[in-house]
């Protein structure tokens, strides 16, 4: 990448940037994400004191039942909800800092969809493919679906336009999910391909975090080291271009992080909607325009919104679990529908 740009030039004015509220939110937030990985690993069917939690991280008794429990069940699921909330969320602002569009979201436009309908072909056709290959079919499967629904856009008259992305990312949604269903049904994998439609970390073991969290530690680094290109591009293509930046090199990086991140977040939780698109938004209310800041928060952030839905998931109706993609949904779908007004107003 480093070779893509002729020089980058630092960013300054008139762009609007908070780097001492981004540093306080960041620092606030892995505070409180630290808080909630204790009480998510203490909140279940078996409530466990912080006490316990300690000695099970740090003086494991293989004889405990209830260190058992946090070292193989509530302690990979706890993990696994922090780096997929920040995946999502990284990838979410780095699509809507690339495409300048502000309703871009992975389970909006296809990515999600398409990583889904992947796994489904998996489940149905080789049902004993190892974790990590299953990840890799889970990112073509996101490529598929992205390139289907900027495909379907750039067709129409007038070229690619937030709202004809909207509309071809729902068609091209709903026709991924139905191939799913029924390839779901046709060969009876539906109670296999149900946690993946609904979205949850429940069941998470340590070979999914081993498998998904280098993917996902790389890309947010990647994502980190780009942010200065993005915020130029979300200036305009043109004035990127006039400060010397090679455009269409940035987009190709910014889209291979966006499926790895989406990728190994859906192949390891299923399809969880709305996240890239609420967090990155409170994210630039609260930071600015600076993507320097809004990769770095929105990836804390959107880790502490995946930790504490989960908390809410299984304290909704206990003992039973709702989908973690349903109570973030009470949230992500009036925050569309007032982004959708905005736009249109705008």
């Amino acid at each position: 990448m480093t070779g893509s740009v002729k020089q980058v030039p630092s960013v300054k004015p008139p762009l609007k940037s908070r780097p001492l509220a981004a540093s306080a939110i960041i620092f606030g937030g892995l505070a409180l994400l630290l808080i909630s990985l204790i009480a998510s690993i203490s909140v279940g069917a078996a409530d466990i004191s912080f006490g316990e939690v300690w000695q099970a991280i740090f003086q494991f008794n293989a004889d405990s039942t209830q260190h058992l429990i946090i070292q193989q069940l509530r302690l990979p699921r706890a993990i696994a909800g922090a780096l997929v909330g920040a995946a999502f969320a990284v990838a979410g602002a780095i699509m809507q800092g690339v495409t300048r569009n502000p309703l871009s979201d992975p389970g909006i436009l296809g990515i999600n969809a398409g990583a889904g309908f992947m796994l489904a072909l998996c489940f149905a056709f080789l049902p004993q493919l190892p974790f990590h290959y299953v990840i890799l079919f889970s990112f073509l499967g996101a490529a598929i679906g992205t390139g289907l629904v900027y495909g379907i856009s750039a067709l129409a008259k007038g070229g690619v336009t937030p709202v004809r992305i909207v509309l071809a990312g729902s068609a091209v949604s709903a026709l991924l999910l139905a191939l799913s269903e029924g390839i779901a049904i046709s060969y009876h994998i539906g109670q296999d391909l149900a946690f993946w439609f609904a979205g949850g970390v429940a069941g998470t073991k340590w070979l999914q975090v081993d498998i998904m969290a280098p993917w996902i530690i790389v890309a947010l680094l990647g994502a980190f080291f780009i942010s200065p290109w993005i915020t130029l591009l979300s200036m305009g293509e043109d004035v990127a271009t006039g400060l010397g930046l090679r455009t269409g090199l940035v987009k190709l990086a910014a889209f291979v992080l966006v499926l790895v991140l989406a990728g190994a977040a859906v192949a390891t939780v299923g399809a969880i909607g709305f996240i890239g698109l609420i967090i990155p938004h409170i994210v630039r209310y609260l930071v600015g325009v600076d993507y320097r800041w809004i990769i770095p928060t929105s990836a804390v952030l959107g880790g502490l919104l995946v930790v504490l839905a989960d908390i809410g998931a299984r304290m909704v109706n206990p003992p039973f679990e709702t989908p973690i993609g349903s109570i973030i949904a009470l949230i992500g779908v009036p925050f569309f529908l007032y982004l959708a007004r905005k736009k249109g107003r705008d």
